[in-house]
């Protein structure tokens, strides 16, 4: 295809926008195959163990990394609201900071970066497109992660459409808390969900995760019944969700369901960092991560009950 017909198809795709924070390119652990994944901005849950806290907010964030400030103090200048401020003689931002992005523009080290920018969906597919060899080499595609892609629907809907149009295959990974309607339409155009199976236990759910969980599993059991291929993402985290009953009883829920396949993703602590440069507080304090021995007791628990199991995604 020359050029001209790449642009000029791209310009008939569908203008919708949404807000992505991220586009990883030579995914190996978000389906099958080579494929590129697409964060999307935005979540309705509040989970303690959250890797990817810059992706929780509807909006654009602010990202601060005080080690590399040089002290210029050229974003004190700029700042419309006044939410940079010194303490113990080191710049730090407020929460009257609107993550309006003035002071990335001055900062001279990088130390300021702000998360998230609005893409088109022809912007988001031009970007899809550059990695269509190693999807036809190793039968990958593409993946719609977040925050929680089903917070902006409209975008999520019309990017799975242009991806129908080229037959790319798709994965959307859901916390599955959203409107039924609208899941069960999307499920008529995905290939794969990676469903959030996170605490069975509701009054757990409310603390650790922020919402109920009823909505949650009724979802995951109607998108089973219309038959929609469904893999089963459950996040370990030791002390809270990791206890022989509480695995016990998701079995007995996707047994019940007919789903068959689960992959155990162990709780780590890589992305605590985030939340000192987001000026967030991290709930979950020094839980250490998991063993692997304890990690493969719950896969065998699982086996055991007829499941295929993956640790670590894939």
């Amino acid at each position: 295809m020359s050029g001209l017909e790449q642009r000029t198809r791209l310009k008939n795709i569908d203008q919708t926008r949404g807000l992505v924070f991220d586009i990883r390119r030579y995914s190996l652990h978000d389906g099958p195959g080579i494929r590129t994944t697409v964060f999307f901005k935005g979540c309705p849950l509040s989970c303690w163990w959250c890797h990817n806290p810059e992706g929780r907010s509807r909006n654009p964030s602010l990202m601060f990394f005080p080690d590399r400030c040089v002290q210029c103090r050229e974003c004190v200048g700029v700042c419309p609201h006044n939410a940079i401020v010194e303490v113990n003689g080191s710049l730090q931002t407020s929460s009257q900071c609107e993550a309006c992005g003035s002071c990335v523009s001055v900062c001279p080290a990088n130390a300021r970066q702000l998360v998230g920018r609005w893409m088109t969906v022809a912007e988001v597919i031009q970007q899809i497109e550059k990695d269509l060899v190693f999807y036809d080499e190793s039968f990958g595609g593409v993946t719609f992660s977040g925050g929680e892609p089903l917070y902006q629907p409209a975008f999520l809907l019309s990017l799975l459409d242009a991806c129908g149009e080229r037959r790319l295959h798709t994965v959307v990974e859901t916390c599955g808390y959203a409107n039924r309607e609208l899941l069960l339409t999307l499920g008529k155009k995905v290939d794969v969900f990676f469903y959030d199976l996170k605490i069975l236990d509701s009054a757990k759910h409310r603390k650790y995760v922020g919402v109920p969980n009823d909505e949650i599993v009724g979802n995951l059991e109607a998108l089973a019944r219309q038959g929609n291929s469904v893999v089963v993402r459950i996040p370990v985290i030791p002390g809270i969700n990791d206890d022989p009953g509480e695995i016990q009883r998701m079995a007995r829920l996707l047994k019940r369901s007919q789903l068959h396949s689960v992959h155990l993703l162990p709780y780590h602590r890589t992305g605590t960092g985030k939340y000192t440069r987001l000026h967030m507080p991290y709930l979950l304090g020094d839980v250490d991560v998991p063993s692997s021995e304890s990690i493969q007791t719950i896969a065998q628990q699982f086996e055991q009950s007829g499941f295929s199991v993956s640790i670590g995604g894939g």
